[in-house]
């Protein structure tokens, strides 16, 4: 007899579990809905209606279900309430289900603009053509585990000498290959990948274009690029 590893009773309820977060994605527009918010902005409920081409009414009921699945939460401020996802956990999850789903289509000729291909965020980490190039340097040199699950000592060295501070006290995992949807390969998620894009921003390595995903790689950026990700 199959057994697991979780009572009964919370068996049963990760079961609903998986299916309530299922549910709650399993409508275009909804997952319209949470790829706007993955540039990590709270948008309002009017915002979040246009990008996903519905009625307010309607986008108010699908708002309500991606509450009840814990998706995303609701922040109140004065008369406005404004949407954002729960967190990084749930990023992680669309940024992968994105990489799943190409895999199960002939993958098309991507109609992306090509900024966005060449540097984005991902929630709160670098996406793009860029961030690839930087995770495939970090694999060669050694920097990552070979499943990118976390930093190796020479990593952890030289985030340090890079003055890339990582918090050791998160709960978040330290590390994590997530799969690029525009690139189909891995760039560099989690803590790791968080602090990564704080460092490049706070260097004016990269700028962020206001109200858009997209990146823009500085010059003097495209210089430290070079010279500290590139054999």
């Amino acid at each position: 007899m199959l057994k697991t590893s979780l009572p009964p009773d919370n068996s049963a309820a990760l079961e609903l579990a998986v299916a309530a977060v299922a549910t709650a994605m399993a409508d275009p527009s909804r997952v319209k809905m949470l790829c706007a918010l993955m540039d990590g902005r709270a948008w309002t409920a009017t915002e979040l209606s246009a990008v996903a081409d519905v009625a307010p009414s309607t986008a108010s009921g699908h708002l309500t279900r991606l509450l009840d699945g814990k998706l995303i939460t609701c922040l109140s401020q004065g008369r406005h309430r404004y949407y954002r996802l729960a967190g990084h956990d749930v990023a992680e999850l669309v940024e992968q289900m994105m990489g799943l789903s190409w895999g199960r289509i002939t993958p098309p000729q991507t109609t992306a603009p090509e900024p966005m291909r060449h540097a984005r965020t991902c929630y709160d980490h670098l996406a793009g053509t860029v961030a690839v190039q930087i995770y495939d340097f970090m694999q060669a040199e050694g920097w990552l585990v070979a499943d990118g699950s976390g930093l190796t000592l020479s990593g952890r060295e030289a985030f340090l000498t890079l003055g890339i501070t990582l918090n050791s006290k998160t709960r978040r995992k330290a590390c994590c290959a997530c799969l690029d949807w525009s690139e189909r390969r891995f760039h560099l998620g989690g803590e790791a990948g968080a602090a990564l894009l704080v460092h490049l921003e706070t260097k004016g390595w990269i700028q962020r274009v206001v109200g858009f995903r997209e990146v823009a790689v500085t010059a003097s950026g495209q210089r430290a690029i070079e010279r500290h990700f590139s054999h």
